[in-house]
């Protein structure tokens, strides 16, 4: 089973983030995925976490295709990935409408956007050094999925149910099928889905996923208060360590290759639960 960890570090000091990403390397997580949210570069922030461990794979969990363009991405990616000796995998995504609006950005229908932007990607030639890198694409829906395994290397998903795994595995054929998945140790259903409620609240209120969950049964009122009990169990893992270690392997039986495990606690102040962390990595 391929294990990934996917933090975000936002409130970690240059310090703290750098022992992370270390204590990630050391406990034989396969890959580190950096979000792009309102702090750190996620390809510079890959670049320094590189440079300082020694098997990890590093990738960006996910940067915005309308943050950068096309040549941008290919090089950053390329000269990542040639420093790393092969270490660098590009994740990316069209992000939503509200941010990319927020940062000027005229939102264009994403199965298109990404369609253009993939293909002037593999269109790019560098003078030299350049280096061929994994490309894994955010993606849910049927055409987003059909779009990666076309012109990408793998999809990943999002808070999506068990169910939707048997989906992306035949619609993706032999491309790479990442799961990204909310874990939990905490064994009392009040407290563990409250914490999962918390870490899902902005997703809560978005459509797209509003609509992604609908195919699978669910409903408007399984997205109001935080979202229902269903629903929360559906999109994370909580419970024991023998628990969150059978949901994991359950997404693999279903056809994931990689799950990237995003570890939740309360009162860990700002940093993962590493109690989780270590359990998963045994």
């Amino acid at each position: 089973m391929q294990l990934g960890v996917l933090f975000n570090t936002d409130r970690l000091g240059r310090g703290d983030f750098l022992t992370y990403a270390k204590r990630v390397d050391e406990l034989g997580y396969e890959s580190l995925w950096l979000p792009e949210l309102f702090t750190r570069d996620p390809f510079a922030a890959s670049g320094y976490v590189l440079a300082n461990t020694n098997n990890v794979k590093l990738a960006t969990g996910i940067a915005n295709i309308y943050g950068r363009d096309p040549v941008a991405t290919v090089t950053s990616s390329s000269t990542l990935q040639e420093m790393s000796e092969g270490r660098f995998i590009l994740g990316l995504g069209v992000s939503n409408i509200a941010l990319n609006k927020a940062r000027g950005h005229e939102w264009i229908n994403p199965v298109e956007k990404l369609k253009t932007y993939l293909s002037a990607m593999s269109e790019v030639k560098m003078t030299t050094h350049q280096a061929e890198f994994p490309i894994h694409v955010a993606a849910h829906g049927p055409k987003m999925l059909a779009t990666v395994a076309t012109l990408a290397d793998g999809a990943n998903t999002y808070l999506m149910p068990p169910e939707h795994v048997g989906e992306a595995r035949a619609a993706l054929s032999n491309k790479t099928l990442n799961t990204m998945l909310f874990c939990l140790l905490d064994e009392d259903p009040e407290s563990a889905r409250g914490t999962v409620r918390k870490a899902v609240a902005y997703y809560m209120g978005l459509d797209y996923y509003h609509r992604a969950w609908r195919k699978f049964g669910f409903n408007d009122d399984d997205f109001t208060n935080g979202g229902s009990d269903r629903l929360i169990d559906a999109v994370a893992a909580w419970g024991s360590i023998a628990d969150v270690k059978a949901r994991l392997q359950r997404q693999i039986d279903l056809g994931a290759n990689r799950i990237v495990v995003i570890p939740l606690g309360a009162g860990m102040g700002g940093q993962p639960d590493w109690n989780l962390l270590e359990a998963l990595s045994d």
